[in-house]
């Protein structure tokens, strides 16, 4: 059985995760890696802070996230104006929270 999509949010240069998304996908974890593959915003735990990748930082008290990656966004054609809401599932091939055709309506 499949979980139900999760909500996420563009905005300001941030990607804003809620605790829920990032309990169930990113628990424990620091950093992610941000990809673009096709019109698919690819979103991939990194498991060793060696690695690199966007800092998944605490935005509240309730657990809340953001990775903020406006040169990422900007680079993909989202300015720091733009406020985008989407939803993402977790794909298993890939190993990432992806959400399907996220730049296709730029």
């Amino acid at each position: 059985m499949n979980a139900p999509p999760a909500s996420v949010q563009i905005r300001r240069g941030g990607l804003y995760l809620s605790s829920a998304t990032c309990d169930r996908y990113f628990a424990g974890l620091e950093s992610v890696i941000l990809l673009r593959r096709d019109d698919d915003l690819v979103i991939l735990p990194v498991r060793h802070a060696a690695s690199g990748g966007y800092l998944l930082k605490h935005r509240n008290g309730a657990g809340d996230r953001v990775v903020f990656a406006p040169d990422f966004f900007r680079e993909h054609g989202i300015d720091d104006e733009t406020v985008r809401e989407f939803f993402a599932q977790w794909d298993s091939e890939q190993a990432a929270l992806v959400a399907k055709n996220m730049f296709c309506v730029n």
